[in-house]
């Protein structure tokens, strides 16, 4: 194994934490700047460690930036329609107390997918709070459910930026990332939400804050039925499109038509169908003015933007471990020590995780990393299994260095030490709950 190359790895990830927890220099920066270090310790030429961060930026831009951007402005719009409480209120009315917290899981489950993580929690946290003082029960018997689900969703299904960005490094198929995500999202919320937030609400009590304005209860949601046919769209149409253009779709349908749903069934035609329809259905009809929708979707792209460029950074990192040959270097050790890519990149994601408190950071730095060890047989379901495990490792242990930490422990009302006995240990039944189920189903593909 080649000494440098190694340096050049470990000297590059050193530096990226350096910056970002010592000198807090943002992430984008510091991906850049960890790139330059290894390409100058593996001796790259000097010019051509500039012409690999142009290739790395735009190789991985092309993709993400317009997912992400629909992405966001398809969920600016749902949020502002009041459609995540709607979705939110009839899953409630349909459960008997008892169940409640699977409702909320499964809230949380289905409004993460087009809404971030921290505005869909700060949209819901009404409803937990009016549970709570209804039933005099603690506040983490309906918290951690939502927050399970909200987690869970942001780090697994696209099209939320962090797999979104993950599977594009990794060039994995978005459909198959979508199911799998499904697969190991759905028993993963179950453990580390119902089950762990009944067991942890009955060591720690804490009630709702007291009342404040209730205006935004009395406006008129949209039509739940409306609003989950909307957020399903373009997950249906991708996952059609990659399931009809696998091995698994042989024979059902013509090729003219698996052409065609190529293109529709694309990310890009899928989510700008859903805009358009959510544009009309939520807010035209709905009497929001085209000036209203149009600053409502411009103000969305302020976030997305900063994981865009994170995302093209983290694709510089890894066109950089690609040109040196420490890819290659790295994947021809692993494979010798028998360790499993899986593993290998679910330990890097948990580490930078548990160092520098981004999730975001921690899935793009773990994709770099990991893609150059994958070879030119690695499938399709293998690369999406790998974008899981690597959204399991990112999402473990969130601590005082993650500021999904302090939203919780903000609007729940909990001390720091009730934060990390209840959204700590959630986060990290979350992630080990997540590995072991991928880890089960690589044993069948």
């Amino acid at each position: 194994m080649d000494s440098t190359l190694l340096l050049a790895v470990a000297a590059g990830i050193t530096v990226l934490l350096v910056l970002i927890l010592k000198f807090r220099i943002q992430a984008f920066i510091s991906l850049l700047i960890a790139s330059i270090v290894v390409g100058i310790i593996a001796g790259m030429e000097p010019f051509s460690i500039i012409t690999t961060i142009q290739t790395g930026m735009g190789n991985t831009l092309g993709f993400v930036a317009v997912v992400v951007g629909l992405g966001a402005m398809f969920g600016a719009i749902l949020e502002h329609s009041g459609g995540a409480e709607s979705v939110a209120a009839f899953l409630l009315s349909k459960t008997k107390d008892g169940k409640t917290s699977w409702a909320l899981m499964l809230t949380g489950f289905f409004i993460a997918i087009p809404v971030f993580f921290d505005v869909a929690f700060i949209i819901l946290v009404p409803l937990i709070y009016s549970l709570q003082r209804k039933s005099g029960k603690s506040l983490l018997l309906y918290g951690i459910p939502l927050l399970a689900g909200l987690a869970i969703t942001h780090a697994f299904i696209p099209p939320t930026p962090g797999p979104v960005a993950v599977a594009d490094i990794l060039k994995a198929d978005l459909g198959w990332v979508i199911v799998f995500g499904f697969i190991v999202g759905i028993p993963t919320a179950i453990i580390s939400g119902p089950l762990f937030g009944k067991y942890i609400a009955k060591k720690i009590h804490i009630n709702a804050p007291e009342l404040i304005d209730e205006d935004a209860a009395a406006k008129v949601k949209p039509l739940v039925g409306v609003i989950l046919t909307i957020i399903a769209l373009p997950i249906v149409l991708i996952v059609c499109n990659t399931l009809l253009n696998s091995p698994i779709g042989e024979g059902w349908v013509s090729e003219n038509f698996k052409n065609w749903m190529k293109m529709i069934g694309h990310p890009f035609s899928a989510l700008i169908l859903a805009n358009l329809i959510a544009w009309y259905v939520l807010g035209v009809r709905r009497d929001t003015s085209k000036k209203a929708l149009q600053n409502i979707t411009t103000k969305s792209l302020a976030p997305a933007g900063v994981i865009i460029l994170l995302t093209g950074a983290g694709g510089v990192f890894k066109e950089t471990l690609i040109a040196t040959g420490t890819g290659d270097m790295l994947a021809n050790y692993f494979a010798e020590m028998g360790l499993s890519t899986l593993f290998f990149a679910f330990i890097v994601a948990a580490l930078v995780r548990i160092l520098q408190g981004s999730a975001t950071v921690a899935m793009i730095t773990a994709a770099g990393v990991t893609a150059p060890l994958l070879l030119g047989s690695t499938g399709d379901m293998e690369k999406a299994l790998l974008v899981i495990a690597i959204a399991s490792g990112a999402s473990i242990m969130s601590h005082v260095n993650d500021s999904g930490f302090w939203l919780v422990s903000k609007y729940l009302g909990l001390t720091e030490k009730q934060t990390f006995r209840s959204w700590t240990v959630m986060t990290t039944i979350l992630a080990l709950t997540g590995m072991i189920t991928v880890s089960l189903l690589s044993l069948f593909i």
